[in-house]
């Protein structure tokens, strides 16, 4: 097996084009298992970290994020909780800490599973995964980016070269359901983004389809709940039945299955259930923005 160390993003950018079989490795806590496992045995390995650019993070002009794909779960939580607020919250369930220290979000992303805990966040917020070839680079909307069970849609010249996130313009929210506080792979996941500024929601859901995907049905509902009602603007409770409906439509928005970690009828409750919470807790936080 070659292995390959470059020192700059265009050096890496060259390996990748000459070696498109190769396997980009940051922290390695994806990566090493599977090789550990004998899951997959790749031709060559692609070290990503001494490559600098990776490791920076920067403000977009328009008041985001830009999130360089070799910063850590670590860092995230650390450095970026209040402009990344959701994202800070699911960095912290990833693991333990030591794979949060090593573990990066481009990682994540590159790795695809369903159960990415990254990734409902990263879809109810909007972002847009930034990846780059010899050829150039380009900017795929993260709802765009899952292709199917550990697929994306990277050409096989490309690297994640960043993650980009919104300026945060509402409450967001994330929880997750586990066998175990740590090390944990998530039976089920969901992220939550309020967006009053343009009046919709962002509801996301992990480890309960082929993919992360949104909740679709159930953020135009809640959306149009809170409009219908006054409520983006007068901030009052919720009500029940509202909250019920939207954690019943974010369940049938799932396509679960069976598994070792849990059920597919499991995975549909749990997340009505996590729906319901996350509701309440970003609207609390909603609430306490005008007080």
């Amino acid at each position: 097996m070659e292995f390959f160390t470059p020192t700059t993003w265009a050096d890496a950018l060259a390996v990748r084009a000459e070696h498109p079989g190769c396997v980009p490795i940051a922290g390695g806590t994806d990566v090493m298992v599977e090789l550990n496992f004998d899951r997959h045995r790749p031709d060559a390995l692609l070290d990503l970290t001494r490559v600098a650019e990776l490791r920076e993070w920067a403000h977009t002009d328009d008041g985001g994020i830009r999130l360089g794909a070799g910063v850590t779960f670590a860092r995230v939580m650390t450095e970026l909780a209040d402009v990344a607020p959701g994202l800070a919250m699911a960095s912290r369930t990833v693991g333990s800490p030591q794979i949060r220290v090593r573990g990066t979000v481009g990682g994540n992303l590159g790795s695809a599973s369903p159960a990415g805990d990254a990734h409902p966040v990263l879809l109810a917020v909007d972002a847009v995964v930034e990846v780059e070839s010899v050829r150039g680079r380009r900017q795929i909307p993260v709802a765009d980016f899952f292709t199917g069970v550990k697929k994306s849609a990277l050409a096989p010249d490309e690297l994640i070269a960043a993650v980009v996130l919104p300026k945060v313009a509402g409450p967001q929210q994330f929880a997750k359901i586990g066998t175990r506080n740590a090390m944990v792979i998530a039976v089920t996941s969901f992220g939550l983004a309020l967006h009053p500024d343009r009046r919709t929601v962002g509801a996301a859901i992990g480890s309960a389809a082929p993919t992360p995907r949104h909740a679709e049905a159930a953020e135009r509902f809640l959306a149009e709940s809170l409009a219908e009602d006054g409520l983006w603007d007068s901030r009052a409770a919720v009500p029940d039945a509202t909250a019920t409906r939207f954690g019943d439509l974010v369940a049938a928005g799932a396509a679960p299955i069976d598994d070792v970690r849990g059920t597919a009828a499991y995975r549909r409750h749990a997340l009505s259930v996590l729906a319901r919470r996350t509701l309440g807790w970003a609207w609390h936080d909603y609430q306490r923005e005008a007080a």
